[in-house]
């Protein structure tokens, strides 16, 4: 789903900002309902009720309804600390429910599995609303008029985008700081019966900068930065402090030409003109760009924002 916003930029040039959402004809997701600080979801066969800071209006269906139709409940610790990270929880669940299950993502030509899990920090190992942009990256690979372009993912979690990546011709090199999400990125590779993927378990910004020392070039680098984390060695990472420079380095490591950078923000607050300008104010040749929000939109048609993106093309 598309939505277009014409945003004023300069007197001089108008700018489409997108609101983007999951297809519909993904069948094995559903956001059912949203509000109260919560969120229902169903992710193939089973329905799972989480805490969502950002639903500050009221649900649709009564509580009765959220609990029949949520097979495990998410209960929540002490909330946010100062640091700005998720205290852990415990899931309450039916007895028809499992720790572990599998989904199917399909849209057009893309077509690929993703095993789903249980965490004690809320999250089942996959972000629906990033649907759109898995499509993006399985299109502009696919575009390419070259021989399997080289595509680097950072902070690359459980490897949807890896996966489209890598299914659209790429070779592609996946980047995370903790061992056991890429062993699960690794299990999502398998599952969806393809390979060759690079697993790297590193601190991104110390290897961005070693890729720019290297001269190591990209067709294409995609950028999921959290607030807050640590690499590998109990490297800092603080994303209003440390996201610029990461860009810098990006600039340094992309091919000036027939390349492309996907941003997507989901913390602190940033606005979608926070990462157009980031973009803007890094990487100069640029031939194509759009930038906006990702949303989920629920059977009532409440739209519950989760991340904003810049996407450029050079």
């Amino acid at each position: 789903m598309l939505i277009k916003f014409g945003v004023y930029l300069s007197p001089k040039m108008i700018y489409d900002m997108q609101i983007l959402s999951p297809d519909k004809r993904w069948k094995d997701y559903e956001l059912i309902d949203c509000g109260d600080f919560e969120k229902l979801e169903r992710f193939g066969k089973f329905v799972v009720r989480r805490p969502e800071p950002k639903a500050v209006w009221t649900k649709s269906l009564d509580s009765e309804q959220w609990e029949q139709l949520a097979d495990s409940t998410f209960k929540q610790g002490a909330g946010f600390g100062k640091s700005g990270k998720e205290d852990s929880g415990t899931w309450i669940n039916k007895p028809s429910m499992q720790e572990q299950w599998t989904i199917n993502y399909k849209n057009k030509e893309l077509d690929f599995k993703l095993r789903l899990g249980l965490t004690s920090f809320k999250h089942v190992g996959i972000f629906p609303e990033q649907a759109p942009n898995w499509d993006y990256i399985y299109e502009t690979i696919k575009k390419f008029d070259m021989e399997k372009p080289r595509i680097l993912n950072l902070f690359a979690y459980t490897g949807g985008a890896s996966i489209a990546a890598k299914l659209a011709g790429a070779d592609v090199v996946h980047l995370d700081s903790v061992k056991q999400v890429v062993t699960w990125a690794r299990e999502n590779m398998q599952i969806s019966n393809i390979d060759n993927i690079r697993w790297i378990i590193e601190d991104a910004m110390k290897f961005i900068k070693r890729e720019a020392k290297r001269q190591n070039r990209y067709n294409g680098i995609i950028l999921d930065p959290p607030a807050y984390g640590h690499g590998a060695d109990g490297e800092k990472w603080k994303l209003d402090e440390n996201i610029f420079e990461m860009l810098e380095y990006c600039n340094k490591t992309l091919e000036p030409a027939n390349s492309f950078l996907l941003l997507n923000l989901y913390s602190n607050g940033f606005s979608a003109i926070v990462a157009d300008t980031l973009a803007n104010s890094v990487f100069g040749n640029i031939k194509e760009k759009t930038f906006g929000e990702l949303v989920l939109e629920d059977r009532f048609g409440k739209r519950l924002p989760l991340s904003v993106f810049s996407r450029i093309k050079l």
